[in-house]
């Protein structure tokens, strides 16, 4: 190998090290956002506008502009755009910089040509390069949709899927209201010689069964005589989640669809709006999984851990619609009126 060779093959690996490195470097500080959302900005050139930059640099990734991937998720500040949009463009700009440094390791050292298989290969522990800039191709265009959409859409969307968890977790207490409960009881007139026998395999069935109805979330049916008094504790939270489904799509349409532009103009009426998104959205992604335990509560048959889960997520439901009742420039609207409604509502057992 002549020393000219020698010396650009020695230029290219400390050039992709240097790239890859970079590259985690940036991912690692990302990561760090996205574990850590609300954190302040770091100090940045005031004339950059953290949106626009991560999309133009998510397009433009391949031609050079690493940094601007970076930079644009450690200039948006969760006091301007919201944490929780901060927190998604970071794991969205991280997998860039992930996908990337693993794009670069495809480089062949030695200065030779590809094989195919490496070029096309699937698996995962050997993924060709073609499939990897697919990959970060689809990662640069997260990035950009993530953008197009804005922080209304994001949030709009967000709270769609959230509801749907929520209609799940309704659907699920409904049908397991309506199963019939099993009056099938041992014959007294059974031959106890062979019950006896049989004590052993049954005990095994039942035990089965057990592990059964663990997997499949639910417990048994509410008994005829419901001496525990579930069923109209069941009627009771269903009347009342089906209000809760309501208000998440009236949140949808009223507020979020309807959400002025970010970063608020300073000195105006909108400047606490960021922070009563992050509150607001704290409140409606935990919702679903609080309903989940009630959901459990119910499978369990107890009234007293039924009573204080339902007390939990209405009061939560019932904060969730008081955050976001008034404009966001303050005063009253027709969803503020609705929402008095429903907190009426919500109240009654």
């Amino acid at each position: 190998m002549a020393p000219s060779d020698k010396a650009a093959l020695e230029q290219l690996e400390a050039t992709v090290t240097s790239a890859q490195a970079l590259c985690q470097q940036l991912a690692t500080a990302l990561d760090d956002v996205y574990k850590n959302p609300s954190t302040p900005a770091s100090a940045v050139d005031s004339k950059i506008i953290p949106l626009t930059l991560a999309r133009d640099a998510a397009t433009l990734l391949l031609s050079g502009p690493v940094l601007g991937v970076a930079s644009a998720v450690q200039a948006c500040d969760p006091a301007l755009y919201t944490a929780f949009f901060r927190k998604e463009l970071a794991w969205r700009s991280r997998r860039i910089l992930v996908t990337l440094s693993e794009l670069l390791g495809k480089i062949p050292k030695d200065g030779k040509i590809l094989s195919g298989a490496q070029k096309t290969g699937f698996a995962a522990e050997s993924r060709g390069s073609l499939p990897a800039t697919g990959i970060l191709w689809s990662a640069c265009d997260e990035v950009t949709a993530l953008v197009s959409k804005g922080i209304s859409g994001y949030f709009a969307k967000r709270v769609d899927e959230w509801r749907d968890t929520l209609k799940d977790v309704m659907e699920e207490l409904k049908e397991w209201g309506d199963e019939e409960p099993d009056d099938d009881e041992d014959d007294d007139d059974d031959d106890d010689t062979a019950h006896d026998a049989d004590n052993d395999n049954n005990e095994t069935i039942d035990s089965a069964q057990d592990i059964l109805d663990d997997l499949m979330g639910s417990g048994q049916a509410i008994p005829r005589d419901d001496p525990k008094g579930i069923r109209p504790r069941l009627e009771s939270t269903l009347r009342r989640v089906r209000l809760v489904v309501l208000l998440y799509q009236a949140i949808s349409k009223r507020r979020l669809k309807k959400l002025p532009a970010l970063p608020p103009p300073a000195d105006s009426s909108y400047t606490n709006m960021p922070q009563r998104l992050d509150e607001a959205a704290r409140v409606l992604e935990a919702l679903p999984d609080s309903f989940g335990d009630l959901a459990s509560a119910f499978y369990e048959m107890e009234p007293s851990v039924i009573d204080q889960a339902a007390d939990d997520c209405f009061f939560a439901a019932f904060a969730a619609g008081e955050l976001l009742s008034a404009p966001w420039d303050g005063g009253q609207d027709e969803f503020s009126e609705w929402t008095e409604k429903f907190k009426t509502e919500i109240k009654k057992s």
